[in-house]
């Protein structure tokens, strides 16, 4: 008799060097008992618990989102607001969130992904524009709702133990 495979666990990824809502992170992870890789290019202070991985990848452009991307598959949470690794996570079957709660799937990274390239194509013309609009409680609750609703969405799936 053969043992159905274990499911998949939920594993998250957190593009940690600009990330507002680590502390909702780990509160989340935490109590669905979920793994955690904080990835950044400069050490950062993680709780000390045994399922919260920091990992400090070498300086350069792009370096902890490639250890991201080439990482993160379908069953698990990319939290990031670097739309190029929301991206290629996308691409790769994973959940993708950003940090205000805005959810990136295949209906909405296309879209996300034109208007990063024709903002950036306008700022490398010498245009002034508007960065992100800054952060507010509002965009912390709504990460928590979009969370928790990813998490429990994986978990019907069938991800998770």
């Amino acid at each position: 008799m053969t043992l159905p495979a274990a499911p998949k666990p939920i594993l998250i990824y957190v593009d940690a060097d600009a990330c507002p809502v680590k502390d909702e992170v780990y509160r989340v992870a935490g109590r669905y008992g979920l793994e955690v890789h904080v990835v950044a290019n400069s050490p950062i202070a993680v709780p000390r618990e045994p399922w919260i991985h920091r990992v400090v990848v070498p300086g350069g452009l792009d370096v902890a989102d490639d250890w991201i991307a080439e990482r993160a598959i379908a069953g698990d949470v990319v939290i990031t607001s670097d739309i190029p690794l929301a991206d290629r996570s996308v691409k790769a079957g994973a959940t993708v969130l950003a940090p205000n709660g805005r959810l990136f799937d295949q209906a909405a990274i296309g879209m996300a992904l034109a208007t990063r390239n024709l903002m950036d194509g306008l700022r490398s013309a010498g245009e002034m524009t508007r960065g992100p609009k800054p952060f507010q409680p509002k965009d912390r609750s709504a990460f928590l709702s979009a969370l928790d609703l990813a998490i429990t969405r994986l978990k019907r799936a069938g991800y998770g133990a």
